[in-house]
C-alpha cells in the first residue's frame, strides 16, 4: 500500500511539491532568506560539526544518542543550506514600485471586503516569503492570481473550500522599496 502512494507523489503533475514556483521575491524577503543561509553556514553548521566530533570521540557510535542526533541535525542543516543557496540563485528581487500603483501587482498590500462587509488585508509576495499569520500570500495562490491587475473597487471571485468567495478591493498600497 505504501509503495503505491509513494509512486503517486513522484509524478510532477500530482505532487504539490513539484509545482513550479514563481522566482520573485521582495528585497526584505531576499535579505531574510540570505541571512538565514549565512547563519546556518557560519554559525549552526560549525557548531553541529563540533558537537558531532565531540560525540564521536566518546566511543561506540551505534549506541551514542548525542552522535546520532547531532549527525542528523548536521545533515539536515547542510541540506537546508544547499536548498537556500540554490533558491537564492534562482530568485529575482523586485525592488521597484509599479508605474501604475492604482492596480494590484507583486508586493501590493490589498484590503479586501467580503460579502459580510468584513475587511482583511493581504500582501502578495513570493512563494518563499509567505506568512499565514501576517496574511502574506504567494503570488502563485489562486486569490493572488485573481487580484493581479485589478483596480480599486473591482470585484474578485475565487474558488474557496466553502464555495466561491467574492471580494471587493477597497484599498491598494505599496511600501517604498527601501522600507
Amino acid at each position: 500500500m505504501q509503495g503505491r502512494n509513494m509512486t503517486r507523489w513522484r509524478d510532477p503533475k500530482t505532487d504539490p511539491r513539484q509545482e513550479k514556483k514563481s522566482n520573485v521575491i521582495t528585497p526584505q524577503g531576499y535579505a531574510r532568506m540570505k541571512g538565514t543561509a549565512d547563519y546556518l553556514r557560519r554559525v549552526k553548521r560549525p557548531d553541529l560539526s563540533r558537537k558531532t566530533g565531540e560525540a564521536a570521540a566518546m566511543g561506540d557510535r551505534s549506541e551514542n544518542a548525542d552522535y546520532t542526533y547531532n549527525k542528523k541535525e548536521l545533515n539536515q542543516t547542510i541540506a537546508r543550506i544547499a536548498y537556500l543557496e540554490k533558491r537564492l540563485d534562482e530568485l529575482t528581487v523586485v525592488d521597484r514600485l509599479p508605474t501604475d500603483q492604482e492596480r494590484v501587482y507583486f508586493a501590493a498590500f490589498v484590503t479586501l471586503e467580503n460579502e459580510q462587509e468584513e475587511e482583511m488585508e493581504i500582501r502578495i509576495v513570493g512563494p518563499d516569503e509567505t506568512d499565514n499569520a501576517r496574511r502574506w500570500i504567494s503570488v502563485d495562490a489562486p486569490l493572488a492570481k485573481a487580484l493581479l491587475g485589478k483596480r480599486l473597487d473591482d470585484e474578485v471571485s475565487v474558488a474557496a473550500p466553502g464555495g466561491v468567495a467574492t471580494y471587493l478591493i477597497s484599498d491598494i498600497r505599496y511600501l517604498p522599496p527601501a522600507s
